[in-house]
Parts: C-alpha cells; sequence; structure tokens
C-alpha cells in the first residue's frame, strides 16, 4: 500500500508539473529542471511547445527580455535626418536605360553609369553600400523617376530620424529630434516626436533605397542576400548643418540620454571641413553635462581618413556608446590598424572570434579605464546571423535583455510582424564558435533553448545571442537603427 501511495504521490507531482509547463511557457526552463531533479523523479520531461530552434529561441528570448530598473524618461536625437525613396533596385536602374554590366565600387557617384556599376558590384555581394552622388541635376533627374516609380513608398529616413521614431514607438518616452526636417518628414513622423522649430526646412533630403531581394537576378548577376544599396546629394545632413541647434536644444529639453548620428554623411565635404566639424562634435558633446549618456550610431563609410579622424580626434573618448555593424566594424579596424585589419572584407558570416577581438581592442584602447579618461563603456554589435554586446564592467546592467531585445526587433521589423513568427524565420548562426582568435578563446556552442551567451576578458563582458533571419523580408532599411533603438532602450546605465 506504502508502495503504492509512492507511486500515486510521483505520478501526482508529474501530472502537476506538466501542467505548470503548459499554462507558464514561459517560465525558465532552468527553474522547472531544477524542480523536477530535487524531486528524483528521474530525466526532465522535454519542454513542450514549439518544437523547431526558432520557435524555442524566441521563447527563450521573451522570458529573458525584462525592463531595466532604471529607465529613459527622455532621449534627444540628432543630427541626420531625411524622406528614404525605397524601390527595387533593378527597377530603377532599367526604367533609367541602364543595364548590367561589371560592378565597380566608387567611393562617391558622378554619374549614372557610376551608379550602375556601384550597385552591381553591392548586389553581387548581398551588402549594403550608401555613397554620395556629387552631381546635383542628375542626382534630382533619378530622384523624380524614383519618387514617381510605381511602387516606390516614402519612409522616414536618416539615422538620428529612424532611431527617434523607433524610440517615440514607446509611450512612456518624449523624443527630442534634430535635423533637417521637410514638410515631408515632417508628415510621416510619429506625433510622439518633438521638433524645435528650428529644425524645420522648406524642402526634404531625398535619400534613395534600392533594394534587393535574396536570389534577385539581373542579367548574369544573382544576390545572395537581401539588401540595399542608399545614395543621396545631401547637403544639409552633410555638413551636419542641424548640430548646433542640436545642443542648444538639450539644455531646455533636458534628456537623460542623447543618440547622435550623421558623421559619415560628411564623406562628401572637403577635408578641412571634415577637420572643422569634428572638432565641433568633440566641443559640442563636452559641452553635455556628465552624467548623461551619449550614444554615437556609425554608419557605411569608404573615406578611411575621416573614420581615423573620427577614432582618434578624441570623438570615441568624448561618447559613452557605439552601434555599428559588420562592414563599419572591420573598416573601423583596417583606418586605426586593429586587430584583422589585414583582411580585406568578410568572408560570409562574420567570425565571432574576430568580431570579439576588434570590440575588445576599442573598448581597451579607446575606452574608460583606470588610466584613460574616457566616456566609452560599450558597444553594439550587429551583423545580419548575430549580435554582441561589449560592455566595460561595472558601467551597464540589464545588458542580457539588451541584446536579446535588438535581435528581436531585427526579426519583427524584417518580417513586418509584432511579434517573432518562427514559421518566418531561420536560424543561421554559426552552430559553435570561438569567442577569440587574438587569445585563447572559449569554445561555444549554440544552445537555442539559451540563447544569450556570456563570456569575459580583462574587465570586458561580452553577451551574444544569434538572430532568427526572416526568410523573406519586406524591408531591410533601418534595421540598424531599431536594433540600436531597442538595445539602448532596455539597457541601464549606472550613475556616474
Amino acid at each position: 500500500m506504502a508502495l503504492w501511495r509512492g507511486s500515486a504521490y510521483a505520478g501526482f507531482l508529474a501530472l502537476a508539473i506538466g501542467c505548470v509547463f503548459l499554462l507558464e511557457p514561459e517560465l525558465p526552463g532552468s527553474a522547472l529542471r531544477s524542480l523536477w531533479s530535487s524531486l528524483r523523479l528521474g530525466p526532465a520531461p522535454a519542454p513542450l511547445g514549439p518544437g523547431s530552434s526558432e520557435g524555442r529561441l524566441a521563447a527563450a528570448w521573451d522570458a529573458l527580455i525584462v525592463r531595466p530598473a532604471r529607465r529613459w524618461r527622455r532621449v534627444a536625437v540628432g543630427v541626420n535626418a531625411c524622406v528614404d525613396v525605397v524601390l527595387s533596385g533593378v527597377k530603377l536602374l532599367q526604367a533609367l536605360g541602364l543595364s548590367p554590366g561589371n560592378g565597380k565600387d566608387h567611393t562617391v557617384l558622378h554619374s549614372r553609369n557610376d551608379l550602375e556599376e556601384a550597385f552591381i558590384h553591392f548586389m553581387g555581394k548581398g551588402a549594403a553600400a550608401e555613397r554620395f552622388f556629387s552631381h546635383k541635376e542628375t542626382f534630382h533627374d533619378i530622384a523624380q523617376v524614383a519618387s514617381n516609380f510605381p511602387g516606390a513608398q516614402h519612409y522616414v529616413g536618416g539615422n538620428a530620424a529612424l532611431i527617434g521614431q523607433k524610440f517615440a514607438a514607446n509611450s512612456d518616452l518624449k523624443v527630442l529630434l534634430c535635423g533637417p526636417v521637410g514638410p515631408k518628414l515632417h508628415e510621416l513622423l510619429d506625433d510622439n516626436v518633438f521638433v524645435p522649430p528650428e529644425s524645420l526646412q522648406e524642402v526634404d533630403e531625398f535619400h534613395l533605397i534600392l533594394e534587393y531581394q535574396a536570389g534577385e537576378e539581373w542579367g548574369q548577376l544573382k544576390a545572395p542576400h537581401a539588401n540595399r544599396f542608399i545614395f543621396s546629394h545631401d547637403l544639409s545632413n552633410g555638413a551636419m548643418n542641424m548640430l548646433e541647434v542640436f545642443v542648444s536644444s538639450l539644455e531646455e529639453f533636458q534628456p537623460d540620454l542623447v543618440v547622435l548620428s550623421g558623421l559619415h554623411m560628411m564623406e562628401g565635404q572637403s577635408k578641412e571641413l571634415q577637420r572643422k566639424r569634428l572638432m565641433e562634435v568633440v566641443t559640442s558633446i563636452s559641452d553635455i553635462p556628465t552624467g548623461i549618456p551619449v550614444h554615437l550610431e556609425l554608419a557605411s563609410m569608404t573615406n578611411r581618413e575621416l573614420m581615423s579622424s573620427i577614432v582618434h580626434q578624441q570623438v570615441f573618448p568624448v561618447v559613452t556608446s557605439l552601434g555599428l555593424n559588420e562592414q563599419e566594424l572591420l573598416f573601423l579596424s583596417q583606418s586605426a590598424s586593429g586587430p584583422h585589419s589585414s583582411l580585406s572584407s568578410w568572408n560570409g558570416v562574420p567570425d565571432v572570434g574576430m568580431v570579439s577581438d576588434i570590440l575588445f581592442w576599442i573598448l581597451k584602447e579607446h575606452g574608460r579605464s583606470k588610466s584613460r579618461a574616457s566616456d566609452l563603456t560599450r558597444i553594439h554589435f550587429h551583423t545580419l546571423v548575430y549580435h554582441i554586446l561589449a560592455t566595460v564592467d561595472g558601467h551597464w546592467a540589464n545588458q542580457l535583455a539588451a541584446v536579446a531585445a535588438g535581435a528581436r526587433v531585427a526579426g519583427t521589423q524584417a518580417c513586418a510582424t509584432e511579434t517573432i513568427d518562427a514559421t518566418r524565420m531561420l536560424l543561421r548562426a554559426p552552430h559553435e564558435f570561438m569567442t577569440s582568435h587574438s587569445e585563447a578563446g572559449s569554445r561555444i556552442v549554440l544552445n537555442p533553448n539559451e540563447p544569450v551567451v556570456e563570456w569575459h576578458r580583462e574587465g570586458i563582458s561580452f553577451h551574444f545571442t544569434p538572430v532568427l533571419v526572416c526568410k523573406d523580408p519586406i524591408r531591410t532599411v533601418g534595421l540598424g537603427d531599431a536594433i540600436s533603438a531597442e538595445g539602448l532602450y532596455y539597457s541601464e546605465v549606472y550613475p556616474y
């Protein structure tokens, strides 16, 4: 009888715990496994719910993503803003009478032929790029064709405006945006975004976003990945005309987080103007009261001298946080003689260990330390299939949630869904990887049930998570800005 009662008791507990799995699918699996093993009932049952790796990873993210204890209240964003005209790149070039030829990169576009060659070059790689178009009249002719093209869509554009728009989706935040805001852009902005009157101008700045899909063909060309090619003749953003308006607005707005972007837009300017504006950027940021973190969002660049100046001319030490992708990270290392700078480009998915080495080098060489008066303590790196958040220990909290939230929004925005739809996603991150190639790193094996991996190196913490890649992306523009905004939203900075 006692034996029967023991078996019944064990069966009842098993049934009860099974109900917990069903009713609380977001309860961490580790807690349930611990409960089961403590009762000595044998091996824990497999988690119920979506069985795919993608489904399990999405469920694990939802359990991990929690709001920080101390939240931002007021966020100021500047200084590049425009209207993005988004359309098929192949169809626009065909409408312009261009035929597919040989691809060739151009650091600055001077003609329709340059546009065609540069587009083919990057479409063939499946890589994103952004270029300045030097000839005003030719650009305006192309922009008119693009804007009136059937199916062309108009969106908020420019890193600052996109980040501000993403922040504004949170009703608990007040958002200030400074940039060249024309009538069309003002109409497109969220009502929760406040634009100072000094930022308003009579004419919009237009950027043309030429998209292509994975496997899309043009002549002999076939795109390996979905991506986009961006170009513009943008003088307001190129000269960072709204920098002074931005800084002067901060005193009245009283933000607790400042986000700066648009430095890459200066590539079309003379070296003298670049040097002058960078010095003014440093002075302006230095005027922001101590204790208000400043995030710098980088973007696609080709001018190594400008990138080197951003790194070395005191820009990095006066910002608290950086956001960048794989192209910008490698270009930064090449421009400043960092780790793996002999690499001409990434061969497919960027190697996690190499990325980790470069992030470590940036924070060790230019970040805050006992011997260096720098504010830089955080880098949010994102690429198509994974993200890494690197932070100097003792300055940031909630990094696990922040990197997971950034990865989750990459999937939902690319597929244009409110939540992750695992059936439309692919887990393409490396199954296993080394955390470093400069030293003896650890070997990590990816587990979708525990998707955020953490490691440490000389006072710097790394949080890695895979990304669920949308099989048929609706829109690729602005993903990096959404990722950075979401990561910052869930981040918590310790008081200085």
